[in-house]
């Protein structure tokens, strides 16, 4: 088993040094100059003077190997440059959203799971009507939009009904209650179309268990069905969907986007847009490094997970 990890670690180290080096080229790489890009408005271009002043802000007034040296040194040690707008360190700004946003994600994925693993399973093992109706169920969360949902969920449990708040965040600390009545609407959300794939991952692997042969023999010992679903079935059609909700969890991460801006949520998707549309190339870059690399190591815990769960996987 340590073997296997190891392994692991040594493919999520090259995919890292992989994903730096081409996050790193996009943006020297491109056509045209970033800075002068970043310093545009309109018709108008910046003065030759400033442009030269904002390349050594940003460090890419040197060649491109002392470039790379400082962009790699910089991640390790921690230096993700400064904002732009603001001039605040960008490990910080990240530091301060990053929370909100995995806390947001985690939520989702376990209302996820409490609800699509069931559903799955239920689907599968009654057939008839609750498969057609999970079937269409899960469609429809597959299919419907996380802008257009969170739109429906703030017009009914907020404007209609007026249960929970339409949006906006409040820290722990301040008010623990209300905390968690803004964390609700936005999870549920995000967590619809997980839900969906979650419980079809469940529903097929859960009939091709069904089917195999430690099935009928423990059935035909005499085990009762409820004994024989709990013990031999629902636990080995769990590998897969293990996989499926670590993939998943790292897409979640990337899927925050509309969420965030719907519910008004001040997570680390919503600093990207801002990012993004006030060109802070510095925070934009942040950003997506610690994404990249938040996925890669979640890769890398969802496949020692499955070599746990299925020793076949360490061969």
């Amino acid at each position: 088993m340590t073997s296997f990890i190891l392994r692991r670690a040594g493919m999520g180290a090259v995919l890292v040094f992989l994903v730096l080096t081409l996050i790193f080229s996009a943006i020297r790489l491109i056509p045209g100059d970033p800075v002068e890009l970043l310093l545009s408005s309109g018709n108008t271009s910046a003065s030759p003077e400033v442009v030269e002043q904002m390349r050594e802000q940003l460090g890419l007034n040197g060649s491109l190997p002392v470039q790379y040296w400082n962009f790699l040194t910089g991640i390790l040690t921690g230096d993700l440059g400064e904002s732009i707008r603001t001039g605040d360190a960008v490990s910080e700004s990240i530091a301060q959203r990053l929370p909100r946003t995995l806390e947001l994600v985690i939520f989702a994925t376990v209302i996820s799971m409490l609800v699509g693993i069931p559903l799955g399973a239920w689907a599968a093992a009654r057939g008839g009507f609750v498969d057609s109706a999970a079937t269409v169920l899960t469609s429809l969360g597959v299919a419907l939009p996380v802008y257009v949902l969170g739109t429906l969920l703030i017009l009914v449990f907020s404007l209609t009904l007026g249960w929970l708040p339409a949006g906006g965040f409040t820290t722990w600390q301040q008010n623990p209650g209300r905390h968690f009545q803004l964390l609700i609407l936005p999870a549920i959300a995000l967590s619809l179309g997980f839900t969906a794939i979650i419980a079809r991952m469940t529903r097929s692997a859960v009939l091709e268990t069904m089917g195999q042969d430690w099935v009928r023999t423990a059935t035909a010992f005499g085990h009762g069905p409820l004994k024989v679903f709990r013990r031999h079935v629902l636990r080995n059609s769990l590998t897969p969907v293990t996989t499926v909700i670590g993939l998943g969890f790292g897409t979640l991460l990337g899927s925050t986007v509309l969420v965030e801006r719907v519910f008004n949520y001040p997570g680390l998707s919503s600093l990207l847009v801002e990012s993004v549309s006030n060109r802070d190339y510095a925070v934009v870059q942040g950003i997506v490094i610690i994404i990249a690399l938040l996925f890669i190591l979640i890769n890398i815990v969802v496949d020692i997970v499955y070599g746990l769960l299925d020793p076949r996987v360490r061969q």
